[in-house]
């Protein structure tokens, strides 16, 4: 397994996880070694996490060729990073999400595979590249809960109108970018949805000062690294590979006019100002896909709800409906998925790939006219029905499915950054450092 591939999959896990060490620790000589970074809500980052966490991203930047910036200027945004992790695991065990061994362990095996290693031998190529195996785990489980946290907090609770598929279709309709992919990367230099007028004027010409260095021939990814408030500031600005339907709302009429390696003019959104680079397009064909016709009732666990009382009310509900009770009544009842529940619970015909992991795997695995046994998603408790499976082209009812996905998944990046930026304005966060 290639270092590099070791560093950048530990760079996209979660940057913050439990502090399993102690807060502090002492030398032989009774030197103090550990200590608190930050205070977040009931919980702490480590002098240590932090310090490892700095050690990771320059070693990164170093073998990505990034110049470095300065230590006082890389440091606050990397203990700014860990703690918005921390919060968002803090909420993800509120609400009672939890990451099986089956699905770690599955993410697990995914990562080995990519790298030609079994799943068996993952410990011992962890251990040669200096790497810890229980603490690769650790973080691996992190960062699938705040995945799913996301999933529940955010992408259920975008709701996409017929109207708007419909306005979506229209725009798209000729456009040879719906089945281009584009390699982005970004700067994102945010503003509060409540800021005021001096704070909007100080993003403006801060965003206008990167701006300016970027044409001097200032590096991308190094300015991102220092400058951006966005998710992926660590990693250069990188957001990996989108395709043209999937792209933010505010990207889609600038970036594929773009040229590769172009920088774009500052985009204002919601949350913030944008300088977005085309790293690399290529084209797309479409696909013959085997779809599935299901129906689900979903109960989500809450601050009320917890996750035991979830799991104990679906698995009553299941009993009910195998004793005769209908299905779509009690959906339309008790279940807690809005864009389904008024249907009951039907979901129509679409891909399993595009539901969540565990849902996509009983999707696939469960036999028609079967109700499943209870099973645990991001979401919450669910169970399901297959009504039937066919093999389909790309029909008008596909495209209707694709465009609403690709609608929610073009609101997902922006609602992600006020979501995350919410959760961080609600935590108390006193710095000790």
């Amino acid at each position: 397994m290639h270092r590099r591939f070791l560093v950048l999959t530990l760079a996209a896990l979660c940057a913050a996880t439990a502090a399993h060490a102690q807060d502090r620790e002492l030398s032989a000589r009774g030197e103090l070694l550990d200590g608190i970074a930050a205070v977040v809500n009931d919980g702490v980052v480590l002098k240590s996490e932090l310090r490892t966490e700095m050690q990771r991203i320059v070693r990164r930047l170093q073998e990505q060729g990034t110049r470095l910036p300065p230590e006082t200027t890389l440091a606050p945004q990397v203990l700014e990073r860990l703690v918005i992790a921390r919060i968002q695991l803090q909420r993800a065990e509120r609400v009672g999400i939890q990451v099986s061994d089956e699905t770690l362990n599955n993410a697990l095996a995914n990562i080995a595979e990519r790298n030609n290693v079994t799943l068996a031998e993952l410990p011992q190529v962890l251990a040669r590249e200096g790497l810890d195996y229980q603490a690769y785990r650790r973080e691996m489980r992190d960062q699938i809960a705040i995945e799913q946290l996301r999933q529940r907090d955010v992408l259920a609770r975008i709701n996409v109108t017929p109207r708007e598929i419909d306005e979506y279709l229209s725009r798209q309709a000729g456009r040879a970018s719906e089945n281009m992919e584009f390699a982005l990367s970004q700067i994102l230099v945010a503003v509060s949805p409540t800021a005021g007028q001096d704070a909007i004027g100080a993003a403006e010409k801060r965003v206008a000062d990167i701006t300016r260095r970027l044409q001097a021939g200032e590096d991308f990814a190094q300015l991102a690294v220092a400058y951006s408030d966005g998710q992926q500031a660590l990693d250069g600005g990188r957001m990996g590979w989108l395709k043209g339907n999937e792209l933010p709302t505010v990207f889609a009429d600038v970036v594929p006019g773009l040229d590769k390696g172009q920088v774009s003019e500052p985009i204002r959104s919601s949350s913030g100002f944008h300088l977005v680079r085309l790293d690399d397009r290529r084209g797309g064909e479409p696909v013959i896909e085997q779809q599935v016709h299901v129906r689900h009732i979903l109960v989500t666990p809450n601050e009320v709800l917890d996750d035991d009382s979830a799991h104990e009310k679906i698995r009553a509900v299941r009993t009910r409906i195998l004793a005769g009770e209908d299905f779509a009544a009690t959906a339309r009842a008790i279940s807690d998925d809005p864009g389904s529940k008024n249907d009951g619970g039907d979901l129509g015909w679409a891909a399993p790939s595009i539901y969540a992991p565990e849902f996509k795997a009983m999707a696939e695995k469960l036999e028609p006219n079967t109700l499943s046994e209870p099973f645990r998603t991001a979401f919450g408790w669910h169970i399901m029905e297959v009504l039937g499976r066919r093999t389909q082209d790309t029909t008008e009812e596909v495209r209707r499915q694709q465009a609403a996905f690709a609608i929610r998944n073009s609101r997902l990046g922006e609602e992600t950054e006020l979501w995350a930026r919410r959760l961080r304005d609600q935590a108390f966060v006193e710095y000790r450092i």
